[in-house]
């Protein structure tokens, strides 16, 4: 537990272990924290609780800060397990504690938890008076659920965002100013990409209606990761930065190879394009063999995309339609795509690959390139030529 002010203290879990979420669909690196927060002002608050597997600590850490039945609300901006998943074991303490959600929030923590609380549903604009503070609320529907939502705390002017603005990063600093600004920005884009792309048009509107609302921000305090303290609306101007279509000068080639034809393919192209513009960036991925989250990543900064596979009956290899899969999902927007590979007698990869990008909505720029067997020098040459005619 550490205090944000005379009012407002965290009560979270910092998950130093972590090392994979949502299942096995997103690596983290640098670990985690669920951040749970205590208001006490003339009314007590608890935003948010932490994941179940970490339930009984928590509940008994928020034991140690104060007796559990001075709680008069509890909020649950997002029903997700790793912020709402200590519920069952927290109102088994105070069963009868109204909980504030949204509409569809009471459907999802009723759909986790099976038990018919004491729900009061709220909608943007609402306002709940705790004191000297007001607490308002704003939906935030699919960022990144239909249940999520933001409580601002006027007075205080914090933002209690949620996922929004967060970060799988552990650290005990906890603060922005506090921690490596470049790792920090490292995790927020790598959230960003991996979570949020799908639903940037909302992220968009989202921020937009905030600002109308003219509220003065000096902290935003996220469910995960960081809590921003110092210029906080920097992370919301990098937010409207990368929900617009966001693309640097890099072309990322991802690649799987069986008797490295493919990986050689994949370095000539590099060759080609380097030799044609020198200042682009261009990044190398053997997608069964780095992490498919920071390749992602990589994708997201990207403004065109190659993919390359072997040819394995009569189809590609499974990294590569893995990640083909991922990118559909995701749905980039103003990308270009283009695709490659090495076969030895039938060589439908490239075709394959080709048509998953489109159907991903990339704007693919050319029908690919193929060559047989282990490409020799000629068959690398026209790789190379491959690569400049993509600029």
């Amino acid at each position: 537990m550490f205090k944000l002010s005379d009012t407002v203290s965290w009560v979270g879990k910092i998950d130093w272990e972590l090392s994979r979420f949502h299942g096995d669909e997103y690596s983290t690196h640098k670990g985690s924290s669920y951040n749970s927060y205590l208001i006490r002002d003339e009314k007590t608050v608890l935003i948010d609780t932490v994941w179940e597997p970490f339930a009984k600590e928590f509940v008994s850490n928020l034991k140690k800060e104060i007796d559990l039945k001075e709680i008069d609300y509890i909020i649950i901006n997002h029903a997700e397990v790793d912020h709402g998943g200590s519920l069952t074991e927290l109102m088994k303490e105070i069963p009868d504690t109204p909980i504030y959600c949204t509409k569809n929030g009471t459907k999802i923590i009723k759909g986790h938890h099976h038990k018919d609380w004491n729900f009061v549903e709220v909608k943007t604009g609402d306002t709940l008076d705790i004191g000297k503070n007001k607490l308002i609320f704003v939906e935030a529907r699919m960022l990144h659920w239909p249940d999520s939502m933001m409580t601002y705390m006027s007075g205080e002017n914090k933002l209690f965002s949620n996922d929004a603005f967060g970060q799988h990063y552990a650290s005990e600093l906890m603060y922005n100013d506090l921690v490596d600004n470049d790792e920090l920005y490292d995790e927020a884009i790598k959230y960003y990409a991996n979570i949020l792309t799908p639903f940037s048009k909302f992220v968009v509107n989202k921020i937009e209606e905030v600002v109308a609302l003219n509220i003065p921000i000096e902290m935003i305090c996220p469910s995960h990761g960081i809590i921003w303290r110092d210029n906080p609306l920097q992370i919301i101007t990098k937010y409207m930065e990368w929900a617009k279509s966001y693309q640097e000068n890099q072309i990322t080639i991802i690649y799987d190879t069986m008797w490295n034809g493919t990986r050689r393919m994949a370095e000539a192209i590099a060759e080609g394009i380097k030799s044609k513009d020198e200042n682009v960036a261009i990044k190398l991925f053997n997608c069964a063999k780095r992490d498919k989250n920071d390749i992602i990543t990589e994708v997201f900064k990207s403004k065109m995309i190659l993919v390359g596979s072997s040819t394995i009956n009569n189809g590609i290899l499974t990294a590569v339609a893995a990640m083909l899969e991922m990118i559909k999902g995701l749905k980039f927007t103003n990308k270009k795509a283009a695709a490659f590979g090495s076969y030895g007698w039938s060589g439908e990869s490239v075709k394959i690959i080709t048509d998953s990008l489109k159907d991903a909505k990339f704007d693919v720029v050319n029908d690919g390139i193929k060559e047989m067997w282990n490409p020799d020098e000629e068959a690398l040459e026209r790789c190379r030529e491959f690569g400049k005619s993509l600029l």
